[in-house]
């Protein structure tokens, strides 16, 4: 149990100091990107297409979901957008001056992309598995 509460200190103080809202012209530059292409992957995720990772990313989680035809092109969605979110928890961290925070940052991130997802979207729990919000 103490084990539990100190990891749970240490969660809570380093989400206190990080500055998710840090900002350098590659963080605005790839946060306008994201934004831009969101409009084109919320269909992927309103029909399941789409899901958000464990690890902060998406993936191609139902390639059922999207016609042959369309395949390319959602490929070519989620290879940007996975990029894109990459460079920006690396990004984050250097703007916060501790590259070592990246994956604290990636994580954070991850369990946020989940929060802000709407109902009916897919996203991977711990253990890999598929639930749907």
């Amino acid at each position: 149990m103490m084990l539990v509460s100190l990891v749970f200190f240490l969660c809570i103080s380093f989400a206190s100091a990080v500055d998710f809202n840090a900002s350098s012209p590659a963080v605005t530059r790839l946060k306008q990107d994201m934004k831009q292409r969101h409009s084109q992957l919320i269909p992927f995720y309103d029909s399941g297409a789409v899901g958000l990772t464990r690890d902060g990313l998406i993936v191609l989680r139902d390639a059922n979901a999207v016609p042959l035809s369309g395949r390319q092109s959602i490929n070519a969605l989620v290879a940007a957008e996975n990029q894109d979110r990459n460079a920006l928890y690396r990004e984050i961290a250097l703007a916060n001056n501790h590259t070592e925070w990246e994956d604290s940052i990636r994580s954070t991130f991850a369990q946020r992309w989940v929060k802000w997802a709407r109902p009916d979207w897919w996203y991977q729990l711990e253990n890999g598995s598929w639930q749907k919000k």
